[in-house]
């Protein structure tokens, strides 16, 4: 279980890496940091796939697609809607939105109990109609304070939610998803690359550094996933949900101090009550999480040899 601590933690620190190094990339465009994120991300996880043995899972979707059009389709939109996701990620650095879009990611968590009890009925406790609430306060302050929440905290907030329900519903495991996810993404990835701004090669000839800053771009991204694939395997659910909150802990402080976003005295009234609502959320999974521990330990010692 150690190791797949240090794994969750290794992944959301390189992720927030990822958040700062998009501005080294410079003079490349957000699209292009992005396009460049999945050309090179795919064989990273064909390796972890063929590491795996989980082939079995793309294999079954590609031979039955022809007969279940729908589900393909379905496929399709889900790379699409995390696509947006993986964009906004590296084009928020670029252009003085990185708080704005860590502020979403520290909201994500309490959307997705909304969903899970509207969607599917799930039962909340005490300390998460707490949490909904103060989250709710944080929000409500900044649309006091600015009038609306920005577009990009609402691509967060609002585009995850559909993505993880696509998911669910189509009963994919989560390496066999991605790889759809990256496969669908990958042809406009390349249109990108080479249609779009057919300059792109001219910035690599004036800027040498981009030969190798490119690649260590592809590194960081793939050792991050495969880090967060492996640490998914090796730990508990509510445990790997936990350290979940750790990524958007580290984004923002990278924003706020690596990339020197302004922020204002007024702003720390909207991410307090929203931080200590996640700190709800976090303690009462830790909570379950101790007790279930414990319980298996105590039935362990009960056990007749």
């Amino acid at each position: 279980m150690k190791q797949g601590v240090l794994l969750s933690v290794f992944a959301s620190s390189l992720f927030a890496l990822l958040y700062f190094y998009a501005t080294v990339l410079q003079p490349l465009s957000g699209e292009q940091i992005f396009a460049w994120r999945i050309v090179l991300g795919l064989p990273a996880l064909a390796l972890v796939i063929t590491r795996a043995r989980r082939w079995r899972e793309v294999r079954w979707v590609l031979r039955h697609w022809p007969s279940n059009w729908r589900y393909f389709a379905l496929l399709a939109l889900a790379a699409a809607l995390v696509g947006v996701q993986l964009w906004i990620f590296v084009w928020a650095p670029l252009h003085q939105m990185a708080l704005d879009v860590s502020l979403g990611y520290f909201l994500l968590p309490l959307m997705m109990v909304l969903v899970g009890r509207v969607f599917y009925k799930d039962t909340l406790t005490r300390l998460q109609w707490l949490a909904v609430a103060l989250a709710a306060v944080g929000v409500l302050h900044e649309l006091w304070r600015v009038g609306g929440v920005s577009w990009a905290t609402a691509v967060v907030v609002l585009g995850y939610p559909p993505y993880f329900m696509l998911r669910r519903y189509l009963r994919l495991g989560s390496l066999a998803s991605l790889w759809f996810d990256l496969s669908f993404l990958f042809p406009a990835a390349c249109w990108l690359l080479f249609v779009q701004d057919p300059g792109m090669w001219g910035q690599f000839l004036e800027h040498g550094r981009l030969f190798w800053q490119v690649p260590v771009l592809g590194l960081i991204s793939s050792v991050a996933l495969v880090s967060y694939l492996s640490s998914s395997r090796q730990l508990p659910l509510a445990l790997f949900g936990i350290l979940g909150y750790v990524e958007p802990v580290l984004l923002f402080w990278v924003a706020y101090l690596l990339l020197d976003e302004p922020m204002s005295p007024e702003q720390w009234w909207t991410y307090i009550p929203i931080w200590t609502a996640i700190f709800l959320v976090a303690l009462e999974g830790g909570i379950r999480l101790w007790r279930t521990e414990h319980l298996a330990r105590r039935s362990q010692r009960l056990k007749p040899s």
